[in-house]
């Protein structure tokens, strides 16, 4: 052996190896149940960051151990188009070159971007080779390959068949600049300090943060219990305005709060959720006065044309110039609904969009937790994953971008009606039998494809795959897409399957910085996996991974963690090297033999039960310091014989594979061992 151990000179030619030898792939077998993961498919849009050496260091553990057991074990890996995402980062490097979306039709754009991901997709999965992921490529899958996307039309005339898809003009949430509507869970909320104008509205006055939405109130509402305002309700009164006065009715409603401003509030039902229910109980018109380029529309008069911060600015100026304007708080805070990727202000829209009736897949997927056929490794997602299921809405599945998979539905437009079709374009109109259809721009909710995503790789990969592998065995991934992902693959592969998609969910936070803050590129605190493989090895790196915190807490890293891991890899080859160079009567020493069966069983133990931070912990310190620092002492005096110290390495090593895979496949190379020590056998409790 080497002096030294150099990760460079190893690594790329034992991953090489490894798939050389199919040791990635499982071998069927009726008599044996499987271990499964289908790996969260990385957006198909940026290169690897920290997060995912986290997931692959997790999962790649779990999956080393389990074939080492014997068990077929599966770790399907694949990709995400990822939708509105890829599409917001594509777009970042075109502003770059100074172009837009706008300058290119929908098929141009659509295929630059196609070109664009395939490019970054061969750049992800070498990286994720890099990590040592033992994933089986020969059933890598992507969420636009052909058989994925029958799949999901299935699915959605399934749904449509079974009345769980309608169509529907109400109030969404839109980003004006992403050019798209999503569902409730993708936008963020921050607090935000913002002025409360309170002006002048008949013969009341009333706060509001919006202004520049007055054009669209078609009521005003007070508290049905509130004395102050008993009079006026059911009453119709005049309103001086900007551009003209206005007549608006008086509501009372117990949705509004007598609490706030002056506890009266105006009604805009075309751009408020709270106004909108309002309007639908009172039968309100709905007046839309923002367009979906986020300026204000002919009904604003000479407003028209201005942004919506530039509107609120000027209306308010001109709201004290015509002494409408009571006074302005500008120290009043409220939570502001923002885009989970641009971080723009949401604005509430009325559009004709595609939603899912959520309430009976939810219960699927309430009763599968509840029945115990789907379990949370940690109690507290649980808990958290049946309020996001108990409290979900009907789900906007369309979305207004080019990049994704375009939603099957073709307009008749002779009668307007919609077909829905799973397969080609429908000849005729399914209503009037008209033969002119106009198939739908939008695209899917990149989570809809993805929710289906267990069911839809193993339906298209082997024949027996489905039947097999299916329900896998656990679901690994991090927390905060648990509501967007986690949940609608219980909801919609229990209603599609019948059984549930995977037996358990295992969920790992974040990485952090040593510090404990958020990693992120505004804070200059970046740690990239790649860089760190270089430098430490991809052994260092995933063992600091998984050092320190339990698998579903945050982990705080650094490049301290990741050099002291490098120092327990030389710790290992140094050890092994000492081991291997002598020899001496087989001398045999029981309490050796027995606790090094005890760490084998502990080690075991804890990663059944998913609690691998202490199963790495535990090696490296019965490793370091039993081992090393008293067995090989020992041994120089004759008290442990060399075989037992070789039959315990080897044993040492085997432990620490599935989680430093590469210097202990080199180690047992060089230690004259004859297979893979990929696929060699766990040892016995």
């Amino acid at each position: 052996m080497d002096k030294i151990y150099e990760h460079q000179k190893y690594e790329d030619k034992i991953y090489k190896k490894w798939e050389k030898s199919d040791a990635f792939t499982p071998k069927i077998s009726k008599f044996k149940k499987p271990f499964t993961i289908i790996m969260p498919p990385p957006n198909a849009n940026d290169p690897l960051h920290i997060g995912h050496a986290r997931f692959v260091a997790v999962e790649d553990t779990l999956i080393r151990y389990h074939r080492m057991k014997g068990d077929p074990a599966l770790w399907l890996p694949g990709s995400d188009h990822a939708g509105v995402e890829t599409q917001y980062v594509f777009e970042k490097k075109l502003r770059e070159k100074g172009q837009s979306r706008f300058d290119f039709d929908r098929e141009t754009l659509f295929k630059m971007i196609w070109n664009y991901v395939q490019e970054n997709t061969g750049v992800m999965e070498s990286q994720l080779k890099k990590l040592g992921a033992s994933c089986d490529w020969t059933r890598s899958k992507f969420t636009l390959n052909p058989e994925i996307i029958k799949i999901v039309y299935k699915t959605f005339k399934k749904l449509a068949d079974d009345g769980l898809v309608y169509r529907d003009k109400k109030l969404v949430n839109y980003c004006t600049h992403c050019g798209t509507a999503y569902s409730n869970l993708e936008v963020d909320y921050i607090e935000r300090k913002d002025p409360l104008y309170y002006m002048k509205y008949g013969p009341f006055t009333l706060a509001t943060v919006r202004p520049e939405t007055k054009f669209g109130d078609t009521a005003v509402a007070v508290h049905p219990d509130d004395i102050r305002y008993k009079k006026y309700i059911g009453k119709t009164i005049t309103v001086k305005g900007l551009i003209g006065d206005f007549k608006v009715k008086v509501i009372a409603d117990r949705l509004v709060d007598p609490i706030f401003g002056t506890g009266v509030v105006k009604v805009t039902p075309a751009h408020d959720f709270n106004d909108f229910e309002m309007g639908g109980r009172h039968g309100l018109e709905i007046k839309q006065v923002i367009g979906l380029d986020g300026k204000l529309n002919e009904l604003t008069g000479k407003y028209q044309g201005l942004y919506v911060n530039q509107a609120r600015k000027q209306i308010a100026e001109d709201l004290e110039k015509a002494g409408l304007l009571v006074k302005i708080d500008n120290e009043y805070t409220h939570n502001v609904g923002i885009c989970y990727r641009c971080k723009n202000t949401i604005e509430p829209m009325i559009m004709e969009q595609w939603f899912l009736k959520v309430a009976p897949l939810t219960k699927l997927a309430i009763t599968a937790i509840d029945k115990g056929d789907v379990k949370f490794a940690a109690k507290k997602f649980e808990k958290i994953a049946l309020h996001w299921l108990k409290n979900l809405k009907d789900w906007n599945i369309s979305r207004q971008i080019v990049w994704g998979i375009r939603i099957p539905a073709y307009r008749c437009d002779k009668c307007l009606e919609w077909t829905i079709t799973d397969g080609p374009a429908p000849e005729k109109c399914e209503s009037c039998g008209h033969t002119k259809l106009t198939q739908d721009l939008d695209t899917f909710d990149t989570w809809f494809s993805s929710g289906q995503w267990p069911f839809a790789t193993l339906k298209t990969t082997n024949p027996r795959d489905f039947e097999y592998f299916y329900p896998t065995s656990v679901m690994e991934t991090a927390y905060d897409i648990l509501p967007f992902w986690v949940i609608r693959m219980i909801m919609l592969g229990t209603y599609i399957t019948g059984k549930v998609p995977f037996r358990e969910v295992l969920i790992h936070g974040l990485v952090r910085d040593k510090e404990g803050q958020k990693i992120s590129k505004s804070k200059g605190n970046v740690i990239n996996p790649i860089e760190m493989v270089e430098k430490y090895g991809a052994d260092a790196l995933r063992m600091s991974l998984l050092w320190g915190a339990l698998v579903e807490n945050d982990i705080s890293l650094s490049e301290e963690n990741i050099n002291a891991q490098r120092k327990f890899c030389n710790k290992i080859w140094n050890a092994s090297r000492f081991v291997s160079q002598f020899s001496d009567e087989a001398k045999f020493n029981k309490s050796f033999d027995k606790h090094l069966k005890e760490v084998g069983k502990n080690v075991t133990k804890r990663l059944e039960k998913y609690q691998l931070s202490q199963a790495a912990e535990l090696l490296y310190s019965e490793f370091w310091h039993w081992f090393c620092d008293e067995c090989i002492e020992n041994s120089k005096k004759g008290e442990i014989g060399a075989k037992q110290l070789k039959e315990g390495l080897i044993i040492f090593i085997k432990l620490l594979h599935p989680f430093m895979p590469f210097v202990t496949e080199q180690i047992w190379s060089e230690i004259g061992e004859g297979e893979l020590l990929i696929t060699s056998t766990w040892p016995k409790a």
